[in-house]
């Protein structure tokens, strides 16, 4: 048994009951197969970097657990073929990495200075 997380990136326009059959949905199968979940973390709405399937936000979620390799392949395959999933991103999760939403980033000023003061 391995400690797994995934990230998934949702669509915007997702029904809430809709995230949560997805999340119950994994969740099912790692308790399903024998493996534990350890947790689910709702990061929020986001704004993207560049449009994906001309959305420019996403509904992101953190959800953590510990299972088996074939349960985690058979987790992917579901989630590339389940509606409302954008992307996915499963990893092994690091002892002590961090499980909250890094906070946003703050807008970058669109003017520039140069050494004598001036915008360009």
């Amino acid at each position: 048994m391995n400690e797994y997380e995934i990230l998934l990136l949702l669509d915007p326009e997702l029904a809430e009951e809709r995230v949560g059959e997805i999340v119950a949905r994994v969740r099912e199968r790692v308790e399903g197969d024998g493996g534990t979940w350890d947790g689910h973390e709702p990061w929020g709405r986001r704004k993207l970097a560049y449009e994906i399937d001309h959305k420019g936000e996403g509904i992101y979620h953190l959800l953590l657990f510990t299972a088996a390799p074939e349960t985690l392949a058979e987790i992917s395959r579901v989630l590339k073929i389940t509606d409302g999933v954008i992307r996915h991103l499963a990893v092994n999760r690091v002892k002590g990495g961090q499980t909250k939403a890094p906070a946003p980033v703050a807008a970058v000023s669109a003017t520039a200075d140069d050494d004598d003061g001036t915008a360009e």
